[in-house]
């Protein structure tokens, strides 16, 4: 059993408080996210059925991913959603050397740079595990990089959960303003094909809108 839990708690995120866990609104706005990708087959279908629902979302990719699938990066750059740096190899911060792990983002955020032919765009980061050293994000907040944790984790990668299992943790955590997290990965998408299709139905229903992140 994780000892992480589904809704990151209060006094965590004033632990750390350089780093973006939720959005603060009294709007009922929900931040979906996904990470891992881009993915053939499971990132198309994530974008079909955002598309569907008009809701936008954040996809923080993996560089060795981007260079494989460029178009399917294109893909989602095309549907208005917005992009986020993962590392290049899905490194855990927590033992990668400092240096290593911001060659890491640079040569990422190098591939995202080219991609998207915009070199102002804000730079986005969560960090592969949520692990990250202090002198590692020391480093990425100096250069103006925001690193995005999360509110609501899904455990969509965690076979050993059933997909109501993953289901149940987002709805009874989810409110305004929270940062979810999904991977669009082939690991993850028992769970996340079946959950992401009825917490956007639900959260629809309830009037709430689903926004990309734009810090």
């Amino acid at each position: 059993m994780s000892i992480v839990p589904v809704k990151t708690p209060l006094i965590v995120k004033k632990m750390f408080p350089n780093y973006i866990w939720d959005i603060a609104t009294s709007d009922k706005t929900i931040y979906l996210t996904f990470d891992d990708g881009p993915t053939p087959e499971i990132t198309n279908w994530t974008l079909d059925l955002l598309k569907k629902h008009q809701a936008q979302a954040t996809f923080f990719c993996i560089g060795n991913n981007i260079q494989k699938y460029p178009e399917i990066f294109q893909d989602i750059l095309e549907a208005g959603h917005t992009i986020g740096n993962h590392t290049f190899n899905h490194v855990k911060g927590w033992q990668t050397k400092t240096e290593d792990y911001i060659t890491e983002v640079l040569k990422t955020q190098a591939i995202i740079d080219s991609e998207t032919q915009n070199n102002t765009m804000t730079k986005l980061f969560r960090p592969p595990h949520g692990r990250i050293k202090n002198s590692q994000a020391k480093r990425l907040l100096a250069d103006q990089y925001k690193i995005i944790m999360w509110d609501v984790l899904s455990f969509d990668w965690d076979k050993s959960i059933s997909e109501e299992t993953c289901l149940n943790k987002v709805l009874s955590k989810a409110s305004n303003g929270s940062i979810i997290v999904f991977h669009d990965s082939l690991k993850a998408a028992k769970n996340m094909q079946y959950a992401l299709p009825k917490v956007l139905e639900y959260y629809s229903q309830k009037g709430y809108t689903f926004k990309a992140l734009n810090l």
